[in-house]
């Protein structure tokens, strides 16, 4: 079983080779494993670290573009180009664990998706408090249940990966999609880590107006897509 990873970054040339090193070590307890970083347009010597660590690990391989897209762009273009049968996604900022992904593998073999909950972040108090609230909003519009969209820590089959429009700011509704497809979805507490290298690039101000924005966008797209499947269904019968 064949194992993908898919690493969206953008400015984070001193988190890349820490990340592959550790991507690597997961080799064994996974054999086939593939760690796909994609640069999404990155100022800065993002691409070169990138090349250095495909240098030192079998594991890794990089996909560059220009100029940034946006992380949705980033793991859509991943998620599309990896070889796996099942797939990863993860932060490029070392803030989620790799240790992780074994244990949600093992989730996985009676559901289609697992998504990773930080039960103890290392966040700001504000970051926190944000990201609390959000989860609370977009659980009231999108009912899926799930306690901690934002963390990007996820493992889902390769068919999930047609559920996911391309849009901007599907990254951080992907559970949503997934349920409206009638995937089974488990959640795992995992690992959170404070950011020790880079800056974050996102603060609650300027990440609030395009939540808001994608919600919406979520809204009308299961309307649409209920609308859809209702008139299929009436068409059969």
């Amino acid at each position: 079983m064949k194992v993908s990873v898919v690493v969206p970054v953008y400015n984070e040339q001193d988190n890349v080779l820490p990340l592959a090193e550790e991507m690597h070590r997961l080799s064994t307890v996974i054999p086939e494993l593939e760690v796909l970083f994609v640069d999404d347009g990155s100022r800065d010597q993002t691409w070169a670290r990138i090349q250095e660590a495909k240098a030192r690990y079998t594991s890794v391989r990089g996909l560059h573009y220009s100029p940034n897209r946006g992380q949705s762009h980033a793991m859509l273009v991943g998620l599309q180009l990896a070889a796996g049968d099942i797939l990863v996604t993860i932060d490029g900022d070392m803030q989620n664990n790799p240790a992780d992904i074994p244990r949600m593998l093992a989730e996985l073999k009676d559901a289609d998706a697992v998504c990773g909950f930080r039960a103890k972040r290392k966040d700001t108090w504000a970051r926190r408090v944000g990201s609390r609230l959000a989860n609370r909003v977009r659980n009231w519009a999108t009912h899926d249940g799930i306690r901690d969209t934002g963390c990007s820590l996820k493992v889902f089959r390769k068919a999930c990966v047609a559920d996911l429009p391309h849009v901007e700011g599907v990254h951080r509704f992907m559970p949503a999609y997934f349920k409206l497809n009638g995937r089974s979805i488990k959640e795992l507490a995992v690992d959170h880590r404070a950011r020790t290298m880079g800056t974050s690039k996102y603060t609650n101000m300027k990440r609030l107006p395009r939540t808001i924005f994608d919600l919406f966008g979520f809204v009308w797209y299961r309307k649409r897509y209920l609308a859809r499947l209702n008139a299929s269904q009436i068409v059969s019968e």
